[in-house]
């Protein structure tokens, strides 16, 4: 079964490079689409707006601002081991 990993919708490179790679990725629009993933990938622009930090998930939530799809991948493998 692939492991289930979310991805905010304006990471698409992320998203194909995750689909190469055998995961399940699913859009990440909202705090239920966390639900059951293994793993969150957001964009990191919106991280602590008005010093307000709030996770609705225990998974690992990794900022993919400034980084290229395949070092998104890396981060991915690592925190999911």
């Amino acid at each position: 079964m692939a492991k289930k990993v979310a991805v905010e919708g304006s990471l698409t490179n992320v998203s194909e490079a995750l689909r190469q790679k055998g995961y399940d990725v699913v859009d990440l629009k909202s705090a239920a689409d966390a639900e059951n993933c293994e793993c969150c990938v957001i964009t990191g622009v919106d991280s602590n707006v008005m010093g307000m930090a709030d996770t609705s998930t225990k998974a690992p939530v990794i900022e993919a601002n400034g980084l290229s799809a395949d070092e998104v991948c890396q981060q991915v493998e690592s925190r999911m081991q």
